[in-house]
């Protein structure tokens, strides 16, 4: 199993938005979507594009469940477990999140 990784302080994260950190070599989109202490982290790369944009996301909400669109084609994937709301077989990675002493750790 992949130990912790300090991604950024949570007083960085602007509520609302995301951001995209490297963590391990790999490119991970990190979200705040309000001003509380959740946060989410999942694969910046948007399968559909091949292109590393997810954290220039919009956070939208369905069913009562959190989601990015893309920014690019708009499809959309849950912040909780990276599924693809339009097509299952491009979902995404996601990634475990904890706040500790003000700091956003990943683990990949």
């Amino acid at each position: 199993m992949s130990s912790w990784n300090t991604a950024c302080q949570l007083d960085d994260l602007i509520p609302g938005t995301g951001v995209c950190a490297l963590i391990e070599d790999k490119q991970v989109a990190i979200f705040r979507p309000d001003h509380s202490e959740q946060v989410f982290a999942i694969n910046n790369m948007d399968p559909f594009s091949k292109s590393n944009v997810l954290s220039r996301g919009l956070i939208c909400q369905h069913q009562d469940e959190l989601w990015v669109a893309s920014p690019l084609k708009k499809q959309r994937f849950s912040l909780r477990d990276g599924r693809c709301l339009e097509n299952s077989a491009m979902n995404i990675e996601s990634y475990k999140v904890k706040i500790k002493d003000g700091n956003v750790l990943v683990q990949l």
